[in-house]
C-alpha cells in the first residue's frame, strides 16, 4: 500500500515552491539528509512548508469547488480529469485512478512528511522554544487534515504515526473509522494547545482553524453537542464574522478577511504555484487570455435551487430575473457579463461540447492570470459555514429551532448584497432541516462542501438518480441511474494499486 509513497518520500522528501517569501521557501531536493539537515530553525521552516505544500495538490484540497462535480451541483465535462465525473455518476471503480488512487497517495505523502518532521525537529540545537511549539502545532494540524480527508473518503484506513520502511508499509492493516476519527481529534487537540490566535501569513494554521476543523469532524459523525461546544470556542475568540458582501468575499483584494478560518494560500504564475481554478473552469479566449477548459460546469439542478427575491415562482420566460443574488455571484449563465463581455455560452469546451453554464466563484475577473495560475486563495473553512453548522446542530438536537432559523436568516439577510426573504419561524424539526440543507447548498455552492454533506446526511437516495441538464437544455447524463447505495457510495474504493502491494488491505464493500 505505501510502497510508492515511501519510495517517493525517501528520494524526494520535501519538494514544492520557491519564492522570495520565507513562508513559501522550500527544501532543495539534494539537501535532504540527516547529515546536512535539521541543523537550524530555517531547516524546520523549510520542512514545515513541505508539509503545507501537499494541501494544494488537486486531489487533496487543490481542486476546490471542482469536487461539486461529484454531486448534482456540477458536471465534469472531461472524463479523464480526476474522475470526479465517475464519482458523481456512480461508475467509479477501484482501478480507475484519478481521485481514487491520488487522494490516498498524496494524503499519505503529507502524513509521511508530518511524521518526518515530528521525529526530527528535536535534533535542531538551540531552537527557540516558542517558535518550535507553534511549528509543532501546525504539523499536528496538518496531519489531522490528511487523516480527516482519508477517513471521509475511504472510511477506515491504515493509521501510521511514524516513518516506516517499504517492507513495513506492505504489512499495515486498516484501522477502524472510529480509531481514525479519534486520532484526528487528538492531533487537533495537540494543535489547539500550541497554535496562536493570529498569524501574519494567509494559509497558516491558527487556533481558530484548529477549533473549526475539529468542529467539522463532529459534524461528520453527528456529535451535535460537541459541534455546539466548538462553535462556542470559535466565537469566544471574538475574531470571526461574516464578510459584508458575498461577492467581495471571493475577491483577491479581500483575502484573509475576518470570515476566513482556514484557506489554501496560492501565488501567481510566476512561481507556478497558483490556483488552477481559472484554468479548469473558465471558457477560452476571454478578455485576459485565459486558456480555460470549462472542465467543470454548474448544472440546471443547482440553478433551480436559487430562490427569487420575493419568494414568487421563477419566471420561465425570464428565468434569471428576480433571483437570489448569490446565483450571479456564483454561476456564469446565459446573459451574464464576465470580464466586460457577454459570457460565451455557445463556446465549446476542449472536449467539443457546448458549455452553457460556467463558474464565477473563485475565478479572477479584474486582473490578468499569469501562466494560467491564479493567486486567489481558496477558503477551506469560513464563518458562514460555522454559523450553518451551529444551526444544524441545534436543529438535529431539536432544541431552539427558532434560534437555528435566526442563524440561517443571518446568512440570508446580513450581507449588503444578499437580502433574501427570512425563513419563517415556528416550524418543526423536519421543515427546519430542509431549510438548513437548502441554505448550505446555496451559500456554499461550488466550494467543495456539498459532496461531504450528502454523504454525512446519508442523503444520496434523496438526490439520486437525477438527470443533469446544462444551460442550453441539453441532457448531459443521469447520475446514479441505478440508485445510490449509501453503504457503498458514501466512500471511495481502496485503490487496486495499493491492495496489490499489501494483502492486509481489505476492499470496501461493493467494489
Amino acid at each position: 500500500m505505501m510502497k510508492k509513497i515511501i519510495y517517493m518520500m525517501l528520494t524526494v522528501t520535501l519538494t514544492g515552491l520557491s519564492s522570495c517569501e520565507s513562508y513559501l521557501d522550500v527544501l532543495p531536493d539534494d539537501k535532504i539528509t540527516n547529515e546536512t539537515f535539521w541543523t537550524s530553525s530555517d531547516d524546520a521552516k523549510l520542512a514545515l512548508n513541505g508539509v503545507y505544500s501537499v494541501l494544494r495538490n488537486n486531489f487533496v484540497y487543490g481542486y476546490g469547488g471542482g469536487y461539486d462535480a461529484c454531486t448534482p451541483n456540477a458536471y465534469q465535462w472531461a472524463h479523464w480529469e480526476g474522475k470526479q465525473k465517475q464519482v458523481g455518476n456512480g461508475t467509479i471503480t477501484s482501478g480507475i485512478g484519478g481521485i481514487v488512487s491520488n487522494r490516498w497517495k498524496y494524503c499519505y505523502g503529507g502524513i509521511y512528511r508530518a511524521n518526518y518532521f515530528l521525529e526530527n525537529v528535536d535534533k535542531i540545537p538551540n531552537m527557540d522554544a516558542a517558535a518550535k511549539e507553534v511549528m509543532l502545532g501546525e504539523v499536528y494540524f496538518l496531519r489531522a487534515l490528511f487523516y480527516d480527508l482519508l477517513v471521509r473518503s475511504y472510511g477506515g484506513v491504515p493509521l501510521i504515526l511514524k516513518t516506516i520502511t517499504p517492507e513495513e508499509g506492505r504489512k499495515v492493516s486498516r484501522a477502524s473509522a472510529e480509531d481514525i476519527w479519534k486520532q484526528v481529534r487528538q492531533d487537533f487537540d495537540e494543535a489547539i494547545k500550541r497554535l496562536p490566535k493570529n498569524s501574519s501569513d494567509n494559509g497558516r494554521a491558527t487556533l481558530g482553524a484548529a477549533l473549526g476543523m475539529k468542529m467539522k469532524t463532529y459534524m461528520y459523525t453527528s456529535e451535535w453537542d460537541n459541534v455546539l461546544e466548538y462553535c462556542d470556542k470559535i466565537d469566544a475568540l471574538n475574531k470571526y464574522k461574516l464578510f459584508p458582501t458575498y461577492y467581495g468575499l471571493f475577491q483577491y483584494e479581500n483575502e484573509g478577511n475576518a470570515e476566513t478560518l482556514f484557506a489554501l494560500s496560492f501565488m501567481d504564475g510566476v512561481f507556478q504555484q497558483g490556483s488552477i481554478f481559472d484554468r479548469y473552469w473558465q471558457p477560452q479566449n476571454l478578455k485576459y487570455g485565459i486558456d480555460g477548459s470549462n472542465s467543470v460546469a454548474p448544472t440546471q439542478l443547482l440553478v433551480d435551487e436559487y430562490e427569487t427575491l420575493d419568494g414568487s415562482p421563477v419566471d420561465r420566460n425570464d428565468p434569471y430575473k428576480n433571483r437570489d443574488p448569490r446565483l450571479d455571484f456564483t454561476i456564469l449563465r446565459p446573459g451574464a457579463y464576465f470580464q466586460g463581455q457577454l459570457y460565451p455560452t455557445e463556446i465549446k469546451n476542449h472536449t467539443g461540447q457546448k458549455v452553457g453554464f460556467g463558474i464565477r466563484k473563485y475565478t479572477i475577473e479584474t486582473m490578468p492570470v499569469v501562466g494560467r495560475q491564479s493567486p486567489l486563495d481558496f477558503m477551506i473553512l469560513r464563518y458562514g459555514d460555522v454559523l450553518l453548522c451551529r444551526a444544524e446542530a441545534m436543529i438535529e438536537l431539536n432544541k431552539d429551532i427558532d434560534g437555528a432559523i435566526d442563524l440561517i436568516n443571518r446568512i440570508r439577510t446580513e450581507r449588503k448584497d444578499v437580502k433574501m426573504p427570512p425563513v419563517k419561524k415556528g416550524v418543526g424539526q423536519a421543515e427546519a432541516r430542509k431549510a438548513l440543507r437548502h441554505e448550505r447548498r446555496i451559500e456554499l455552492a461550488l466550494e467543495g462542501q456539498f459532496w461531504d454533506d450528502i454523504k454525512r446526511w446519508n442523503a444520496g437516495p434523496e438526490y439520486y438518480p437525477c438527470d443533469v441538464f446544462g444551460a442550453l437544455g441539453e441532457k448531459l447524463e443521469t447520475k446514479f441511474p441505478n440508485g445510490y447505495n449509501v453503504k457503498k457510495d458514501n466512500v471511495l474504493p481502496i485503490p487496486d494499486s495499493e491492495i496489490s502491494l499489501n494483502n492486509n488491505l481489505k476492499q470496501n464493500e461493493g467494489y
